[in-house]
C-alpha cells in the first residue's frame, strides 16, 4: 500500500473519457470498478484465470487512486457494465462484498442440498445468502452471528436456523463460509463441520485480538477427518463479470445504508463499531 492514496473500491460512475487504445465502452455507459483494479497479464496466475493471486495485483482505493474522488482512471479489463436493474447505490456493494462472496461460493464447493454454514452476516454474507437461495434452492442455511438483529435480518432473508458463534447448530454444515475479522469463529465453525467439510474464510485479514483463542483448537474435534480450510484472496475479473449477471437475473439487490461522502468518517466508526445492517454506501453528489 502506497501513501497518500485515494480510497474506495467499490466505485460506480459514467465513463467521462477514453484512452486512445480503448474500445470496450462508449461515453456516458455506466461502468464499476471492484476491488480489483489490475494485474501483470503475463504470469502463470494471469494465464490460468487466478490473477487474483499475480504478485503484481493492484487494488482499488489501496494500491492505486478509486473512488472517493470526482474522477478515477481504470484499465478497461477492470471496468464493468452495471446492469439496468441497479442503482448506483445497489450496485456499489456487488462490486467487492458481492463479488467476494461469489468467489467464496465457488471455492466452497457447494453442491444443492448441502448444509452451508455463514460466520458473520454483513455486507458480504447477506449477499451470499441470496445467492445460495437462487442457485442452490434445497441447500439450508445456518447463519452464526453475534447480534440479535444481524440473527433476525438473517432468518428475515430465508435463512433457516440462526444463531450465536459459539450456538451449536442443529446439523453438521458441509461448508462455512467466513467473513468476520475475528478467530473465534474460525475455531468454533471447525467443530461444526461435516466429515470432509471446507471452511473458506472470506476476509482480508484477522485481527489479533482475540488470537489466543486459536489455544482452543483440538485436533480430534476441528481438524480431523479430512477437514480443509481455504482462504480467499481478492477477486478475478471473471468473478464479478459472473456474479453480476447472476444478481441481475436472480433479482439479488443488497441492503444498504447511504450516506453523502462528508459522513464517509460516520460510516467507517459505524463499520468499527460493527453497526452493520446490509453494506454501507457513500454518495457523492
Amino acid at each position: 500500500m502506497s501513501f497518500p492514496v485515494v480510497p474506495g473500491h467499490q466505485v460506480v460512475g459514467r465513463v467521462h473519457k477514453l484512452g486512445t487504445a480503448a474500445s470496450k465502452f462508449k461515453i456516458g455507459d455506466r461502468v464499476g470498478v471492484a476491488w480489483i483494479y489490475s494485474a501483470c497479464g503475463k504470469c502463470n496466475f494471469c494465464l490460468d484465470g487466478t490473477e487474483n493471486l499475480c504478485d503484481n495485483f493492484l487494488a482499488t482505493g489501496k494500491d492505486v487512486n478509486g473512488g472517493y474522488s470526482e474522477y478515477m482512471t481504470v484499465p478497461e479489463k477492470y471496468a464493468h457494465l452495471i446492469p439496468a436493474f441497479y442503482s448506483d447505490t445497489e450496485a456499489a456493494p456487488l462490486l467487492c462484498a458481492g463479488a467476494i462472496g461469489y468467489r467464496s461460493i465457488v471455492l466452497s464447493q457447494l453442491t444443492d442440498g448441502d448444509s452451508l454454514g455463514l460466520t458473520g452476516f454483513g455486507g458480504s454474507a447477506h449477499l451470499v445468502l441470496k445467492m445460495v437461495k437462487y442457485s442452490y434452492p434445497n441447500t439450508k442455511i445456518y447463519v452464526f452471528a453475534r447480534k440479535k438483529e444481524e440473527q433476525r435480518f438473517a432468518l428475515d432473508l430465508g435463512a433457516d436456523w440462526a444463531g450465536d458463534t459459539s450456538s451449536t447448530p442443529p446439523v453438521k454444515l458441509d461448508s462455512i463460509i467466513d467473513t468476520t475479522p475475528a478467530w473465534k469463529p474460525i475455531v468454533e465453525a471447525l467443530q461444526f463441520l461435516n466429515k470432509g467439510g471446507r471452511l473458506v474464510i472470506n476476509a482480508i485479514r484477522k485481527e489479533e485480538t482475540d488470537q489466543n483463542y486459536l489455544q482452543n483448537l483440538n485436533y480430534k474435534d476441528h481438524l480431523w477427518m479430512e477437514k480443509e480450510i481455504k482462504s480467499v484472496a481478492n477477486v478475478t475479473a471473471k468473478d464479478v463479470v459472473d456474479f453480476l449477471n447472476l444478481a441481475a437475473k436472480a433479482g439479488i439487490k443488497p441492503k444498504v445504508q447511504v450516506y453523502p461522502l462528508e459522513d464517509a468518517n460516520l460510516a467507517l466508526l459505524e463499520l468499527k463499531q460493527k453497526h452493520i445492517i446490509g453494506a454501507k454506501v457513500l454518495k457523492i453528489s
